[in-house]
């Protein structure tokens, strides 16, 4: 099920809230939550959820372990215990298909083609189980006695599919007590409504134009002006597909009385790819800096280990969104900037003016989003041929048009449509409240605006909605 879906908006959600909130006692809240939630992860995947649980007790009891014994060894070894068994299971799944593919292929047979699906959001999932058990190992937090509580924590809906990564540190408290005060809800309830905008209204017209451009494996059909046009639109798409979802989980956590924190900070604003990446996906980030960066020495162990330490990383980021190639070389890629950036290009960049500074930033995440779209490496290459006006066939390279007929048409029929996102990529909006709040009379306008302009978002949505074919979220197959 997923939350830009008339099931979801009509059925479940309002099924959910009347069974929620007449639940004063917390007990029956978090009761309702948790069946909310697995039927709702049940809803497409009625048999993985099953390993959710699974890997959700192994750590309840691991966790346990660690909780009822002093000894250090035994500690560390509960916790590598149920760190294991979900990375295990997460390595089934989404990498094993792959390793025994490219295993084959190294020794020359013909790959194995394995057909193992992969369970929605295990990424997700399995990364919070993890703060869980590392932090109960760390004393940063009490063992959980309640395995409803932990069930809840990792498979609360709002977040369970594609984050955003919400450690067991930051909600204890709340599996314990939640105050939902109006304020919360209609606050909350106001995000849900901007993501689910997002989604519909800009993501899924930036993904349609995407689909309907020339591909990097029609090397012969593609142009200059297309290919980088399909890129613009993609970083377009996938930063409203992403940021849609992390905002309409916030705002249903905060509905149910959950304070997740930011997940996205205006990423396209950044002016070096070092704060691209303190804006983006901060819940992944996070992750990898407190619980793999920072334990294998950060930065404190030399020049070596640090470069050593931020390729690991980077390679582990690659990888973790997908078993492909592109991914390990998306991921490797940001490893080598950053370690310029840190490196050779720290005093020439402190000297820059920041629109210069501004544009390599962005041009270097544009150059990723290749990378990270094509899955065929082939594809790949061809469309950073493509980019360069070139393009690669039996007889050699050829050059390409500025602009093919395809691209035209798309352009004809989108209009100016693709300047919509790309302004709101940017601070507009708070931009404009901040002036109203600062202008005589601008409160009113400002009330007004927040409470019409949330259902002129909620019905343009489900119009859009009505009209359009299924369009999950990008991070769903990660």
């Amino acid at each position: 099920m997923v939350f830009s879906s008339m099931t979801f908006l009509l059925l479940f959600l309002p099924g959910l809230l009347l069974f929620y909130f007449p639940a004063v006692n917390i007990r029956w809240r978090n009761g309702v939550l948790i069946a909310a939630s697995l039927v709702f992860y049940a809803w497409g995947e009625p048999v993985y959820v099953l390993f959710m649980v699974f890997s959700t007790a192994v750590n309840y009891f691991c966790a346990q372990a660690i909780g009822h014994t002093e000894n250090p060894q035994k500690q560390k070894a509960a916790m590598m215990i149920g760190v294991g068994v979900s990375l295990a299971l997460l390595f089934y799944f989404k990498y094993f298909a792959f390793l025994c593919r490219n295993i084959t292929g190294l020794f020359g047979g013909d790959p194995v083609k394995l057909q193992i699906r992969l369970p929605i959001g295990i990424s997700f999932y399995t990364f919070q189980v993890l703060t869980y058990t590392i932090d109960v190992w760390r004393r940063k937090v009490p063992v959980q006695k309640s395995f409803a509580k932990l069930l809840l924590y990792v498979s609360c809906f709002p977040q369970l599919i594609a984050g955003p990564i919400v450690q067991y540190s930051d909600i204890v408290d709340e599996l314990d007590a939640r105050t939902i005060t109006p304020s919360d809800f209609t606050e909350g309830m106001r995000r849900f409504i901007t993501g689910l905008s997002k989604k519909v209204l800009l993501a899924n017209i930036c993904g349609a134009a995407v689909e309907a451009l020339p591909q990097g494996d029609a090397a012969g059909a593609m142009s200059v002006f297309g290919a980088w046009y399909m890129t613009f639109l993609y970083g377009l798409q996938i930063f409203f597909d992403f940021s849609a979802y992390s905002d309409m989980a916030i705002g249903l956590g905060r509905v149910l009385g959950f304070h997740y924190k930011e997940n996205f900070r205006y990423p396209y604003t950044a002016l070096s790819v070092s704060e691209f990446w303190r804006r983006w996906h901060i819940s992944l980030g996070s992750f990898f800096r407190e619980y793999v960066y920072i334990p294998l020495g950060g930065n404190r162990k030399g020049a070596a280990r640090t470069a050593f330490n931020i390729l690991l990383v980077w390679t582990l980021t690659g990888f973790w969104h997908g078993a492909d190639w592109n991914f390990l070389l998306w991921g490797l890629y940001f490893g080598f900037i950053l370690l310029l950036e840190r490196t050779l290009l720290k005093k020439i960049m402190e000297k820059t003016p920041k629109p210069l500074r501004w544009l390599f930033a962005e041009l270097a995440v544009l150059l990723s989003w290749v990378i990270f779209y094509h899955t065929d490496l082939s594809s790949l290459g061809n469309t950073f041929l493509a980019m360069l006006g070139l393009a690669h066939t039996a007889e050699g390279f050829t050059r390409l048009p500025l602009i093919d007929p395809v691209t035209q048409n798309i352009l004809k029929q989108y209009s100016f449509y693709p300047l919509i996102p790309f302004l709101f990529a940017f601070p507009v909006v708070p931009f404009f409240r901040s002036r109203l709040e600062s202008t005589p009379g601008g409160e009113r306008v400002l009330s007004v605006l927040q409470i019409g302009l949330p259902l002129l978002l909620l019905a343009l949505s489900v119009v859009f909605l009505v009209g359009q074919t299924y369009n999950p979220f990008i991070y769903f197959r990660f």
